[in-house]
């Protein structure tokens, strides 16, 4: 047993203990992890990590791809399910519940149901094993017998205990390239989780409360004898005494006022507090009351008076009404409810085609911005307008949507449309599930490896105008993340989009993920070596291939690890490059760190493969000099900003360093006199940071120079995010 991976979920289980409590889900998934990792049942680290699971089984993964050991697909039975296994003849087979529906599914009335949902298209595959039995339908249907039994065959062993069948209903899926961040059911549910703070439900009370507190003060108003009490600028108490004049009327006041103002609260020595116990002791007069108590009143009235005005006075109306138009204007959660009333009227799996009707004034008061920004998460668009209204925020969430796009690309290649569909439904469904933690330079479950898609594979005809598709989405895509967030490198879950994109392309990309450092192996897959000569082709004699030093040819050293071809030469030259960041004094994490950001310099993290690839040298020529300015400008305020704490702020240069890198990128393909107009825009930007050498380092190669070994130059120096403290930007 790995102990820094047990010392980890051991960690995150103390946080889930704190934050969430001992009885939550996320405690009971870390005990599950530390439980299987100490009998063996879990290997965390493999693409298999849960004993006897074949790679296909959904797992539960928690933070940071560690496996619990629960399959998601192991669910209980529904209602609807539950009735129907109810229903079925004594003796059917199964030795649960579960078991006996699967294997109902594989009679002809099982089959006849699976397969008439399949053509309605009533059902929904919320995890990728949904979709296994209508597979097997849909194949016996079409005389696929043996492919059919194979799947029922690598399905047996876990019938028992997955649901293998998809969720029956209404299942409305965007089309084309029309996609939405959630479901309508999943906005309405963070809408109803939208409460009001109990600070402000007190204080809106105690609003509320204030016109039987004046009337309190009116009533023993109407008992002063004389002027009103006031309080002088001495704080002496002035005017005429309470308890002196007594209304005919006083006992039924009395006794009524009493009665409204019962479950009202407020401190012992408040104003409220002092008149009310006082109004309960003077049923009649004041006989009951000491002089203190009268005077208390009279100071009540005095304090009251003077902040408010006298009961009826154009100052205390004016406040009162403005107190009442605090109190009327509903809460955001009123206002959020409303709203996901609304959303009732709507497909619970579906979205919204517009957003306005859903969000426009209720009852004349505006719908506050943090709810139309949960509502616009179920807004069905094209995903450039997403991005363009901020729907869409950040490379990690465009790789959320994009596989509503690619589902439908790589089903297009299936020429029956309701087979068509379920492809489609199933990929969207598989790129839910979250990555595991792997080491030994494993790979994660590729779609193709589900056995009731690999079954479909035959049955896919590879057209060249969905190919041509393809390739379009996959540039408009790359062109969409570059232009929306050029500061950022792409996101491994966009990476993976981008792969699934250009094998249906029919393109041969070496795209690259970012490795972390705290499970890098110390080697690389060749695909690394192959993206490094792209970039180092296409960028020779550019500003980025300068700034970095990049290598002008490779050599090509193979060899076999855990299986998989490793580039040797690639990984030594990362480790040479990485003595720069004073790679042979740091160890752990740290050293790891320095290799990889070498590895990323080296491909351009994917920039020169996909620019080179896709032919998109003309469009980024063209942009280059805004996004390169965004870029470069964003590195440096990030880094001005201040951080206690120590991971924050080294995630934050690391962050930096990349868009700095991105920037220079972009930078190569602006002219001399741009390039020069950009860094001298950059200088303002050095204030609160330490980093005036790497941009002093940037001026230099832009006017010709070149780093030293040591990455300095002149007064610069090269920017690396990993430098062990020595010079990364951290204070």
């Amino acid at each position: 047993m790995n102990e820094g991976q047990f010392g980890y979920a051991y960690g995150q289980l103390r946080r889930a203990l704190r934050h969430a409590g001992a009885d939550s889900a996320r405690a009971a998934g870390w005990r599950a992890v530390l439980d299987g990792m100490a009998d063996g049942t879990l290997t965390i680290g493999s693409r298999t990590p849960v004993a006897d699971t074949p790679a296909w089984v959904t797992l539960e993964v928690l933070h940071g791809g560690f496996a619990s050991g629960r399959y998601v697909a192991e669910e209980p039975l529904r209602e609807d399910e539950s009735e129907l296994v109810r229903a079925l003849p004594d003796g059917a087979p199964g030795t649960t519940g579960r078991e006996r529906l699967n294997l109902h599914y594989l009679t002809d009335e099982g089959q006849a149901a699976l397969l008439g949902a399949l053509a309605a298209g009533t059902y929904r595959v919320e995890v990728p094993e949904h979709a296994a039995l209508m597979t097997v339908a849909w194949l016996l249907a079409h005389d696929h017998h043996a492919a059919a039994l194979d799947l029922v065959a690598a399905m047996r062993p876990l019938m028992h205990r997955l649901r293998l069948t998809p969720v029956f209903g209404q299942s409305p899926t965007p089309t084309g390239s029309v996609v939405r961040l959630q479901s309508v059911k999943q906005v309405k549910t963070s809408l109803r989780a939208i409460t009001t703070p109990s600070a402000i439900t007190t204080m809106r009370t105690r609003l509320r409360e204030r016109p039987l507190y004046d009337r309190l003060v009116a009533l023993w108003c109407e008992t002063v004898e004389g002027e009103l009490p006031t309080l002088r600028d001495d704080g002496v108490v002035a005017g005429g005494w309470p308890c002196r004049v007594w209304p005919a009327d006083w006992t039924i006041r009395r006794t009524a006022l009493l009665a409204e103002t019962e479950g009202v609260t407020a401190h012992p020595r408040a104003n409220f507090t002092r008149l009310r116990t006082a109004l309960a002791a003077c049923e009649t007069d004041s006989r009951s009351l000491t002089a203190r108590d009268v005077g208390w009143v009279r100071r009540a009235l005095a304090n009251t008076i003077g902040k408010h005005g006298a009961p009826g006075s154009e100052r205390r109306t004016a406040l009162r009404e403005a107190e009442l138009s605090v109190v009327e204007r509903p809460t955001k959660a009123e206002l959020a409810e409303a709203v996901a009333v609304r959303l009732d009227a709507y497909a619970d799996d579906g979205g919204v085609p517009s957003v306005e009707p859903v969000t426009e004034d209720v009852d004349g008061w505006s719908v506050p911005d943090g709810v139309v920004v949960k509502v616009n998460r179920a807004w069905e668009a094209p995903v450039e307008e997403l991005v363009a209204r901020d729907v869409i925020t950040s490379g990690e969430v465009l790789a959320t949507v994009l596989p509503q796009i690619t589902a439908s690309l790589l089903a297009a290649n299936i020429e029956d449309p309701a087979l068509s569909a379920l492809y489609a439904r199933t990929y969207a469904a598989f790129r839910r599930r979250r990555s595991l933690l792997l080491l030994d330079l494993a790979t994660q479950v590729g779609f193709t490896e589900l056995p009731w898609v690999a079954a479909l594979e035959p049955l896919r005809a590879h057209r060249r105008d969905t190919a041509e598709a393809a390739r379009q989405t996959l540039a408009q895509t790359t062109m969409l993340a570059l232009t929306a967030f050029p500061h950022a490198i792409l996101p491994n879950p966009l990476v993976s989009e981008f792969t699934a994109l250009a094998k249906q392309a029919g393109l041969r990309f070496p795209l690259v993920e970012e490795v972390a450092a705290d499970i890098f192996m110390g080697t690389f897959t060749t695909k690394f070596r192959d993206a490094a000569v792209i970039a180092s082709r296409v960028m020779a004699g550019s500003l980025y291939a300068r700034y970095y030093d990049l290598p002008e040819t490779w050599r090509e050293e193979t060899t076999t690890r855990w299986g998989r071809k490793t580039a040797d030469d690639f990984a030594k030259v990362c480790k040479d490059r990485a003595a720069e960041a004073g790679h042979g004094r740091l160890s752990g994490v740290a050293a790891n760190g320095a290799v990889l950001e070498q590895s990323q310099i080296v491909t351009t993290h994917n920039l020169a493969v996909l620019a080179d690839g896709l032919g998109l040298w003309d469009r980024l020529t063209v942009l280059a000099p805004g996004l390169a300015a965004r870029s470069l400008g964003w590195a440096l305020r990030r880094s001005a900003v201040p951080s206690t704490d120590r991971h924050a702020a080294l995630t934050a240069v690391k962050n930096a360093a990349y868009a700095w890198r991105q920037g220079i990128f972009f930078l190569s393909f602006c002219d001399a006199e741009k390039q020069w107009t950009i860094v001298d825009e950059l200088r303002p930007h050095l204030a609160g940071t330490d980093l005036g050498p790497a941009v002093d380092g940037l001026a230099a190669v832009v006017a010709g120079y070149r780093f030293a070994d040591d990455g300095t130059v002149h007064n610069g120096r090269r920017w690396l995010g990993w430098g062990g403290g020595r010079w990364v930007g951290v204070r």
